[in-house]
């Protein structure tokens, strides 16, 4: 994977959105999302598939879901996919622990922000056109530390709420290919969405991805293989 380089935060694009979450557009450059697209398909290939995930009630996400480190279903972390196959998810690459320690220092004025951060899960969530994400909290973690969301592809509306409730107030950011997201501090257990995606915004040339949506969210569980 090749290296980042370093978000000038003076350029002026870092946006607050509220206390802790950071959004930094065009963080990722081309050849990097390209990269991550390459992951991203090894990734959904196996040894777990990518799936849409079935919720306890009965329904059925609309978007497409592979993880690594960690497998999530509903609403716990486990080593090996206990409702898609009891397959054992792909190992969590140090490359992608290392860019997320990098965007917690480029959303962040304090140089020391990605000290200690070691993301050990990343959800990969696609969207085709239809897809779309309903209000909740990334609380199924037993840890706070934050959240690093990546966006490649199509431009998404993200809609990033309050921590007490689905209901208002919320901001509604435009996240387009390349953006950066990053929720921790008093923001970490905020509800958040994706009511719309925006198909035919991203650019198949520079990032390989045909259509869609492509989000990555790198997380730290907090479990062992003793207690997950």
């Amino acid at each position: 994977m090749s290296t980042l380089p370093l978000f000038d935060p003076a350029g002026g694009q870092r946006r607050e959105v509220a206390p802790g979450a950071v959004h930094l557009p065009g963080w990722l450059p081309a050849e990097q999302q390209r990269e991550l697209v390459d992951a991203c398909r090894g990734w959904a290939a196996g040894p777990v598939p990518m799936r849409h995930t079935r919720l306890p009630r009965g329904g059925v996400m609309s978007v497409q879901t592979v993880c690594i480190g960690w497998h999530w279903s509903p609403y716990r972390y486990t080593r090996t996919a206990v409702d898609c196959g009891g397959g054992r998810v792909a190992d969590f690459p140090g490359w992608l622990a290392e860019l997320g320690r990098q965007a917690l220092v480029d959303a962040s004025p304090d140089p020391s922000a990605g000290d200690g951060y070691a993301p050990d899960t990343a959800l990969v969530n696609f969207y085709d056109a239809r897809a779309v994400m309903g209000m909740h909290q990334d609380k199924d973690e037993r840890c706070d530390a934050p959240v690093v969301s990546l966006s490649i592809g199509d431009t998404c509306v993200f809609r990033f709420g309050n921590t007490e409730h689905r209901g208002r107030p919320w901001t509604d950011v435009e996240l387009a290919s390349g953006d950066l997201f990053v929720f921790g501090g008093p923001s970490r257990f905020a509800y958040h969405g994706v009511p719309r995606i925006r198909p035919g915004t991203g650019d198949p040339a520079a990032t390989g991805l045909a259509a869609g949506r492509l989000n990555i969210t790198l997380r730290v569980t907090g479990l062992s293989d003793s207690t997950g």
